[in-house]
C-alpha cells in the first residue's frame, strides 16, 4: 500500500478539472465523487510516473506502455487489508489493461494506492454484489451492481 500527501495544488487542480468534467453518465454519486475521483488518478500520477489520459477506457499511461483505470472510493481513516474494492458493473467494457484502486480521505489530505490487479485477473476474483444488496465485508449497502476484490488478494502498485 503507498501512502501519499495530497498537496493544495493537486485538490485545486481536481477541483477545477471537476468542475469542468461535470456528472458523468451512469455516476452512481451524481458527480459527488469527481474530487476524489480525480485526486485518485494524480495520486497515482504522482506515485507512479504514469501520465494522465482520461479516456472513457483509461485513466493513466503507465511508463510500460499499459493502460490503468483508477478506481477511487472516498473513506475517514487508513484502508484495512479486507476492504472491498469495486468496479460497476457498467464499466466492465472500459478497454483498459489493469485497474488501480485509490482510497482518498474524506478530507482529502491523504490518500492510500490500495493495490491493482490486470482486469482479466479482477474478474477471476472478484465477486458479484447487486445493487441493494447488503456487503458484510464492505458493510455497505450496494448502490450499484458491482464486482468485488478484498484488498488483501490485490497486487502491490510499484
Amino acid at each position: 500500500m503507498i501512502e501519499v500527501t495530497i498537496t493544495p495544488e493537486m485538490i485545486k487542480e481536481a477541483k477545477k478539472k471537476a468542475e469542468e468534467l461535470g456528472v458523468l453518465k451512469n455516476s452512481i454519486t451524481k458527480g459527488d465523487g469527481n474530487v476524489a475521483g480525480i485526486l485518485g488518478e494524480l495520486v497515482v500520477v504522482k506515485a507512479t510516473g504514469s501520465i494522465l489520459s482520461n479516456t472513457k477506457d483509461y485513466d493513466v499511461l503507465r511508463p510500460d506502455g499499459k493502460t490503468s483505470d483508477v478506481k477511487t472510493k472516498r473513506c475517514s481513516g487508513k484502508p484495512e487489508s479486507h476492504f472491498e474494492c469495486s468496479v460497476a458493473d457498467f464499466n466492465t467494457s472500459q478497454k483498459c489493461d489493469y485497474y488501480v484502486f485509490v482510497r482518498v480521505l474524506k478530507d482529502f489530505s491523504k490518500a492510500w494506492i490500495v493495490g491493482e490487479l490486470p482486469k482479466v485477473e479482477y474478474f477471476e476474483k472478484a465477486v458479484f454484489i447487486q445493487q441493494g444488496q447488503f456487503d458484510p465485508a464492505n458493510n455497505w449497502r450496494c448502490k450499484a451492481d458491482c464486482y468485488n476484490v478484498p484488498i488483501n488478494k490485490l497486487n502491490e502498485v510499484v
